[in-house]
C-alpha cells in the first residue's frame, strides 16, 4: 500500500488538501468560539464548547495521522493550523464589528425611512394653519412664534429638517420631539376644543363657511 506522502504528484495534492482542512477548521472553530463568547458575555456557553470540540476532531486526526507517516508532514500542519488560529483569533473583532456596524445601519435606515413619512405627516398638518386662511383664523397661536408652545415647535421643526435625508441615529428621536411639539402647539392652541372651552378672546370659526 502506497505511503500517504510517498514520492508522486499526487502526494502534493494530498498534503495541499489536508493543509486546506486544517487551515479552514482551526480558524473556522477559532472565529465560532470569539463569536458565542461575544454574545454570550455570562460565561462560556454550550456552543463554545462544541465549536471547539469540532475544531480539534477535525484539526487534530488531520496533523496527528500525516505525522505518523511524515514527521515533517505533521509539523508543517501543526504550524499552519496554529497560523491560522492565531490569525483568526485577532481577525474576528474585526468582522464581527463589521457586522454589527452594518446592522445597525439597516436599522437606522429603517428607522429613519418610517421617521420620514412621520415627518412629513407633521408638516403637512402643521401648513394647514399656515396655508389654510380657515384655520389661520380659527387657531392664530399656531403661527404666533411669541407663543412658547409655537416657539418650541418651530424649534424641533428645524432640528428634524436638518436631519431629514441622512442616516443619523438622531432623526427618528427628532421626528418624535416634532411630533410632540406639535400636539403640545395645538393643545395649548385649543385645537380639538369646542366653543365652550375654547380661550376667551380667540375668535372662532364662522358657522356659515361649515
Amino acid at each position: 500500500m502506497p505511503s500517504l506522502f510517498e514520492p508522486g504528484p499526487y502526494a502534493l495534492w494530498q498534503l495541499f488538501a489536508l493543509a486546506v482542512v486544517v487551515v479552514c477548521a482551526s480558524g473556522a472553530a477559532v472565529y465560532l468560539i470569539r463569536k458565542h463568547v461575544a454574545a454570550d458575555g455570562d460565561g462560556l456557553p454550550d456552543a463554545v464548547f462544541w465549536d471547539l470540540f469540532a475544531g480539534l476532531a477535525i484539526v487534530a486526526p488531520a496533523v496527528i495521522l500525516p505525522a505518523l507517516a511524515a514527521p515533517w508532514a505533521g509539523l508543517l500542519l501543526g504550524v499552519l493550523a496554529v497560523a491560522a488560529a492565531t490569525a483568526s483569533y485577532f481577525w474576528t473583532p474585526r468582522v464581527l464589528s463589521r457586522r454589527e456596524d452594518r446592522r445597525v445601519f439597516r436599522h437606522i435606515a429603517a428607522s429613519n425611512e418610517a421617521a420620514a413619512a412621520r415627518h412629513r405627516s407633521a408638516v403637512a398638518r402643521w401648513q394647514r394653519y399656515e396655508l389654510d386662511p380657515a384655520h389661520g383664523i380659527d387657531y392664530p397661536a399656531m403661527s404666533d412664534p411669541r407663543q412658547p408652545e409655537t416657539a418650541a415647535l418651530i424649534r424641533a421643526m428645524k432640528a428634524a429638517e436638518r436631519l431629514r435625508g441622512g442616516t443619523d441615529a438622531g432623526y427618528a428621536p427628532a421626528v418624535a420631539r416634532l411630533e410632540q411639539a406639535l400636539a403640545d402647539a395645538e393643545r395649548a392652541a385649543g385645537v380639538g376644543q369646542d366653543t365652550t372651552t375654547r380661550p376667551a378672546g380667540r375668535p372662532t370659526a364662522d358657522p356659515a363657511r361649515g
